[in-house]
């Protein structure tokens, strides 16, 4: 079942050039966690909590074939995905794909949740969603826990 949304996410050339040249003038001070390289993902990541808002993850390329490289700059533009915090990340990618929403890959760790496993999905509306399991799931780390939980 989901249990809540977790973040919306925006791929971004630069972490801590988009925080300073758009989310600080628009939402004034923001807390940046920490910034995440994830080897699986080909990405930098991190976490920014804006005083009213949900939370925004920023998602930079740290490859050439990163998947995030090609959007960044693209048409499409750089709001990325929505993601879902779910209990059983079985169950709920059942129920996506009774819906035709096709699962890009399966469950993986994640670095910048504490080893959470994630998993991408495309709805019909080619729309992207990003899956991570609940922190009942599975125990995460301190360190990430202040910012993304």
């Amino acid at each position: 079942m989901i249990e809540r949304l977790h973040h919306i996410a925006y791929a971004v050339a630069d972490i801590r050039e988009y925080v300073d040249t758009f989310l600080k003038p628009l939402f004034g001070e923001v807390e940046i966690g920490e910034i995440f390289s994830d080897p699986i993902q080909k990405v930098r990541v991190a976490f920014v909590a804006a005083p009213s808002g949900p939370l925004i993850e920023l998602v930079e390329a740290a490859a050439d074939d990163s998947p995030v490289k090609k959007l960044v700059g693209s048409v499409r533009g750089g709001l990325y995905h929505v993601c879902y915090e779910v209990d059983d990340m079985e169950a709920t990618i059942a129920r996506f794909r009774k819906l035709r929403c096709l699962p890009l890959g399966s469950p993986v760790p994640a670095v910048a949740f504490g080893g959470r496993r994630i998993v991408f999905l495309m709805t019909p509306q080619r729309d992207l969603i990003e899956l991570v399991e609940s922190v009942k799931a599975v125990s995460m780390s301190s360190t990430t826990k202040s910012i993304c939980e």
